[in-house]
């Protein structure tokens, strides 16, 4: 069982079009689930961990809900995005506050189809389509630290995230693959594993600080995130088979501001729970972990309401 907790997935994963954020085009950068269980914990001894995330998600919002969408407003959204995002990261040997210093970076591939209502002058409405795949906004880590206690059952882990707006963006377009501007991401993540009866709690707080998108003048608003995994770990085969559930919640703290907001304030929280499955084995030195689960959203405010379906695939060398 304590190879289990060294097993590492880690690295945020991005997708950039309608999902579970407000802001600008009711999106952020962060996704929900990106950083929720024991697999996203860093390693606790100098290595190299890659990793490979895939999103999922199918959301709608009605007629009655309208969304400040590339300097236009859209209602009545549909989208349907997929994500795939390889990455690394590198723990050193350097040691700060006595914890392992580490670097990371993730690199999104994203394809994602959005339909709405588009909302013209003079009161007139008309329904468009479009679709993008491509590079999103890369995700990087110049800054994370990992500590262990309790026999290596604790890891507390720092991650100091920023997302560059390196996904095209288009105003006056529905699919986007980046958001326009810059996120600065300072997260913690606890997690316990017991060696002893594989109970897990792991818990992942963050909180992102958005700067203008220039190309709109629109300048999201600052959302606070917390990801909280429960699961019980058992012995099958070579390895150990984890069953449990994942809850979401975010809540966006400061308004919607700029030239651009044409919503206003807009402020969003979205909520969910849903079901969670893992694996992780040890071959010799090398640790393998997989994991897959479904996250509804059970609770909306200004932003579509969908499910994720999301696999995580890593190897700690």
């Amino acid at each position: 069982m304590k190879s289990l907790v060294r097993v590492f997935l880690g690295g945020i994963f991005l997708f950039t079009v309608i999902t579970a954020q407000a802001a600008e085009g009711g999106v952020g950068h962060y996704t929900p689930g990106s950083f929720a269980s024991f697999v996203d914990v860093l390693p606790d001894t100098p290595s190299v961990a890659v990793f490979n995330y895939f999103v999922y998600y199918n959301g709608a919002a009605g007629a009655g809900r309208s969304f400040p969408i590339g300097a236009q407003i859209a209602s009545n959204v549909k989208a349907i995005t997929y994500a795939d995002s390889p990455g690394a990261f590198w723990v050193t040997p350097l040691k700060i506050l006595g914890a392992n210093y580490a670097a990371g970076i993730s690199l999104p591939i994203e394809s994602a189809e959005v339909t709405a209502q588009v909302s013209l002058p003079r009161g007139l409405k008309i329904r468009r389509s479009s679709s993008v795949t491509g590079l999103g906004d890369i995700e990087f880590w110049p800054v994370a630290l990992s500590w262990s206690a309790l026999n290596k059952d604790l890891h507390v882990d720092f991650f100091g995230g920023i997302y560059a707006p390196t996904g095209q963006y288009q105003t006056n377009q529905l699919a986007n693959l980046g958001l326009g501007y810059w996120t600065f991401e300072p997260g913690v993540l606890a997690s316990y594993l017991s060696q002893k009866n594989g109970f897990e709690f792991t818990t992942y707080l963050g909180y992102d600080i958005n700067t203008e998108n220039t190309a709109t003048h629109y300048l999201s608003g600052q959302q606070f995130h917390v990801d909280v995994t429960v699961a019980q770990h058992l012995p099958l085969g070579k390895g150990f088979l984890g069953i449990g559930a994942n809850a979401f919640y975010l809540q966006q703290t400061t308004p919607d501001s700029g030239s651009g907001a044409l919503l206003g304030s807009f402020e969003e929280m979205t909520s969910g729970i849903g079901p969670v499955l893992s694996y992780a084995q040890e071959f010799g030195k090398i640790g393998v972990a997989a994991e897959v689960k479904w996250l509804p959203q059970i609770g909306v405010q200004n932003t579509v309401a969908g499910n994720y379906i999301w696999f995580k695939a890593g190897v700690q060398f």
